[in-house]
């Protein structure tokens, strides 16, 4: 059995993922510092993290009564930011990566929402058709 990724959730997480690349690529024009880079590749994994789980907490909340999903998406969305914190808190103690590198990465979310609709186009046009519903689904 196929798992089922919807097509929003799939061009939001390559517009991260490019974005990362992109930023590497300048990155490495100015500084060859392992810790920025794996600074910013944490970011970037924290911001797919969070797209997916917020794609989730969304299909969940969705389902529920009003009163219920508010409650759900509100405990959801701390959830996502005290990760984030945990995970800039223990990078700033260890100091194993660069935390604002971290953000940067962590704001590809950002970006990669912005930039939606051109990505969209490009995999429109590197599929050759308009996704229909989930990719992946079995039929």
């Amino acid at each position: 059995m196929k798992r089922k990724i919807d097509p929003t959730l799939f061009e939001l997480c390559l517009g991260i993922f490019i974005y990362g690349v992109i930023f590497e690529i300048v990155l490495l024009f100015f500084s060859r510092d392992i810790s920025y880079s794996l600074g910013l590749w944490i970011g970037v994994i924290l911001a797919m993290a969070g797209a997916v789980h917020m794609w989730w907490s969304l299909n969940r909340g969705l389902d529920m009564a009003e009163k219920d999903a508010v409650k759900c998406m509100g405990v959801n969305n701390i959830i996502r930011y005290l990760v984030l914190v945990i995970v800039m808190a223990v990078l700033i103690y260890t100091e194993s990566a660069n935390p604002i590198f971290t953000f940067c990465g962590y704001m590809g979310m950002k970006l990669s929402a912005y930039c939606n609709p051109l990505i969209h186009r490009l995999c429109i046009r590197m599929l050759h058709k308009q996704p229909e519903g989930i990719i992946g689904e079995e039929e």
